[in-house]
């Protein structure tokens, strides 16, 4: 025979698990609350984990950690794990992505005037670009951008500034000391322009290709930042690192038009504030970087000269004016860039 006593629970202990139930319950719903109301702020990036520019994105979070404890949900995804290169800014338009960073050349695509700061010698150095990209030039070409793309650029990061990596060593003044030297630049119109413009014979080769290009002979340079000419060793196949300094290079942390119309004025000053810090951090770092890293290809056997820098800078632009890229450009754009001090 069952016993009474324990088939069912007491009155008042089933009062007491019901209570807890619902304690439970609403401690669950609480939290789902709290979890739901963080704005969520999800980050694609081709970066690797080593790059400074994937790490600037964990300063922007903690940033934002610091100044809105408990508002954002910071989520960083890098190698282009989110989506591909390339595909950033289509994804930030359909409201899909919320912050990226874009290159000139992705936002040349969207808005031609952009293709100014794709052009060599329009940027002398990375003081100058922020100076250019803080003043009234970026916010009228950022305006730009937010109104073509959906997307509005936040803050300006230093990407590298390229220079010429040559196989055997020469004497190099001015463009016309180019002539027929192979140099090797990536495959798309706007950067065989460049290397053209450079003096040389711009050749299109894979990145991959580079180093057994430079070994065998096939091509007589290539042209990057320091830093990765150090990564992919090219200077175990060069001899001369020719400081042209002919492109300062630069991304953009963007974010889209759809997030930042969700955030409150407070906020939006915030990620703004977090963006600029994010920049800034990797800014230092790679301009410390770039400026050790002379030394060291001195050390590996590389003479480094430095060419009539004035020569070079009026022959490429004039290039440039002279071309159909410029078309797309504002009356008095280069005139007020070249100013800016």
């Amino acid at each position: 025979m069952q016993n009474k006593a324990t088939s069912h629970p007491k009155p008042k202990r089933r009062r007491l698990l019901m209570a807890a139930a619902a304690l439970g319950a609403g401690a669950l719903t609480t939290l789902n609350a709290l979890a739901q109301s963080k704005t969520v702020l999800r980050i694609s990036s081709p970066a690797v984990p080593d790059d400074w520019h994937a790490k600037m994105w964990t300063v922007f979070k903690d940033s934002l950690d610091k100044s809105a404890p408990g508002e954002f949900d910071v989520q960083i995804n890098l190698n282009a794990t989110l989506f591909k290169q390339g595909a950033e800014s289509a994804a930030m338009a359909r409201g899909n992505l919320e912050l990226a960073t874009l290159s000139a050349f992705d936002i040349a695509k969207f808005v031609p005037e952009f293709s100014v700061f794709t052009a060599g010698y329009m940027v002398r150095d990375p003081a100058q670009q922020q100076k250019i990209f803080q003043g009234p030039i970026g916010a009228e070409m950022f305006k730009a951008v937010a109104e073509k793309m959906d997307v509005t650029p936040l803050a300006t990061a230093y990407l590298g500034t390229r220079q010429l990596n040559l196989r055997e060593v020469r004497s190099v003044k001015t463009p016309a000391d180019l002539k027929g030297v192979k140099l090797r630049m990536p495959g798309s119109k706007e950067w065989l322009f460049l290397g053209e413009a450079l003096g040389a014979t711009a050749t299109p080769l894979a990145f991959g290709e580079v180093y057994l290009g430079l070994k065998t002979g096939t091509i007589d340079g290539q042209d990057n930042p320091l830093p990765s000419v150090r990564a992919a060793k090219f200077y175990e196949v060069t001899k001369q690192i020719v400081l042209t300094s002919h492109l300062v290079d630069s991304l953009f942390i963007t974010i889209s038009n759809k997030a930042l119309a969700a955030l409150t004025p407070t906020q939006r000053q915030k990620v703004m504030a977090a963006a600029q810090a994010a920049a800034q951090y990797n800014n230092d770092n790679r301009i410390k970087e770039e400026s050790q890293l002379l030394e060291f290809f001195r050390k590996e056997g590389l003479q480094v000269s430095t060419p009539d820098l004035d020569a070079f800078h009026k022959v490429v632009q004039l290039r440039y004016q002279n071309s159909d890229y410029a078309k797309a450009w504002p009356p008095g754009l280069v005139e007020r860039i070249n100013a800016v001090r």
